[in-house]
């Protein structure tokens, strides 16, 4: 589980009352800057539509839609591609014939051979693992300009021979003459040919994570209806800031043969009464998980621009936020497996110097409402916080007023790898609609394992 932290740049009205505000925020708040140490910006971020596996991207590879999102950044915001130092995209579900798919996806945009690309993989936030890695490049003066991104296709995952028939043909291949050939022929049965299904399970424990949802959901008491009101809020608040063009990080894409994709297409408010009707979808017949309050199969591509911010003024952009504070934490992948945010809020809010009231914008990762809901309960929970943090009070509960306010994950969809870009994109684009100065972002992931703080930018705290 991964925390970012982030700060915003606005240029504000002087009569307005977020100027007012601002202008409070800017001498009583820490700035969260390090002696020494280089100021790491978002210029911006974009992302494609992110849509149902199995609708317009069916036919597409996953270095299409990366592809997309990097074309679409360089769209945005202008930025040569010559001063692009570094590329890092983060994804789950590995194409194989382009393992490294960030430098496929950067070749296929126009980007120099020059320029070098990597591919990351961390669960759910492989995109927070993209980021603080570019983070790291430039605080440490390697570089002074990277793209991070995330990409996931889910609608045409690797499906495997059995090992028994992998190994077959592998020893068939080797096999020198024919009676080599016919005594390895001998040995094959009808049952090799069954495939390997993917699945997002534990490779540790073989369980599922919505069968972990559900049993975490159980063991904080989280009910069927709770689930589903918090589901039904997500969509309704996506569907307003869709309505209302607040998801402006989604940038349009043409489907090659056919029409231009223009926005999410899982935002779906329904009804408790249709929720309802939805059967358990993991634990049967008794669990509380469901489609209706899970996170659905995405297809989708994000891509930032993030520059050391002395290198983004003199190109003279005008940054969204400040990547300050981040924190890797994991945890018990059979039990914790979704309790991250909970684990890792603390640490990196200490680490910054920073409270839960300090935070102006919350935005995590929805992979279920039952997870949601079960790590609020936790952070609500002195117990909880004395007998498994080791800590002497409980984290305290973010304010539901300020929590993914734009919808989450449950509705705008959760393409693995790039589901944390657009959650820095989100916090760092409500600071600034909102006039607030500090967001939280935190994910839970396979594994058991993050959380980072954003400040939103205005150069005259840059310094400190």
């Amino acid at each position: 589980m991964t925390t970012i932290l982030t700060c915003p740049f606005k240029k504000l009205p002087t009569t307005s009352k977020w100027a007012l505000r601002f202008a409070v925020q800017t001498k009583t708040k820490k700035t969260l800057a390090k002696p020494n140490i280089r100021n790491v910006v978002v210029v911006d971020g974009v992302r494609t539509p992110f849509l149902l596996s199995g609708t317009s991207y069916k036919d597409l590879m996953p270095h299409d839609l990366a592809r997309a999102a990097l074309t679409g950044l360089l769209h945005r915001t202008s930025v040569p591609k010559e001063v692009v130092d570094y590329i890092i995209f983060g994804t789950v579900i590995q194409e194989v014939k382009t393992s490294n798919v960030a430098r496929e996806a950067a070749l296929g945009a126009g980007f120099s051979d020059k320029t070098p690309a990597h591919t990351v993989t961390m669960a759910c936030i492989s995109a927070n693992q993209a980021m603080t890695t570019g983070v790291g490049l430039i605080a440490s003066g390697q570089c002074d300009v990277i793209v991070a991104g995330g990409v996931e296709l889910m609608s045409d995952i690797p499906i495997r021979h059995s090992r028994k028939m992998r190994k077959l043909m592998l020893d068939l291949n080797k096999a020198k003459s024919m009676g080599q050939r016919l005594s390895l022929i001998s040995k094959f049965r009808l049952n090799f040919l069954a495939p390997e299904l993917p699945a997002v399970a534990e490779f540790s424990t073989s369980e599922t994570m919505g069968h972990s949802a559900d049993r975490l959901a159980a063991a904080f008491a989280v009910s069927r209806l709770e689930q589903d009101e918090y589901a039904l809020r997500s969509h309704s608040l996506a569907k307003k800031a869709q309505d209302e063009g607040l998801l402006s990080d989604v940038v349009p894409f043409r489907v090659p043969g056919k029409d231009t994709v223009t926005k999410d297409n899982g935002i779906r408010p329904s009804s408790l009464e249709q929720m309802a009707k939805l059967k358990p979808a993991f634990i049967k017949p008794y669990g509380t998980v469901t489609a209706a309050n899970s996170s659905f199969l995405t297809d989708g591509a994000s891509a930032m621009l993030i520059m050391a911010e002395e290198k983004a003024l003199a190109m003279g952009y005008k940054p969204k936020a400040y990547l300050r504070d981040f924190m890797y934490v994991s945890q018990d992948p059979k039990d914790q497996l979704l309790l991250g945010p909970t684990y890792a809020t603390p640490k990196v809010l200490e680490k910054a110097g920073l409270t839960m009231n300090d935070i102006d914008a919350f935005e995590f990762h929805e992979a279920f409402s039952g997870q949601i809901l079960a790590n609020f309960k936790a952070m609500d929970s002195d117990w909880f916080a004395e007998n498994y943090m080791g800590r002497k009070t409980k984290v305290g509960l973010p304010p539901l007023e300020k929590f993914n306010n734009w919808g989450g994950s449950l509705s705008l969809g959760h393409p693995f790898g790039a589901t944390g870009c657009r959650l820095v994109m989100a916090a760092a684009n409500r600071l600034r609609k909102e006039g607030g100065q500090y967001g939280l972002v935190a994910a839970c992931a396979a594994g058991g394992q993050p959380s980072m703080v954003v400040c939103a930018y205005n150069s005259s705290y840059s310094g400190g």
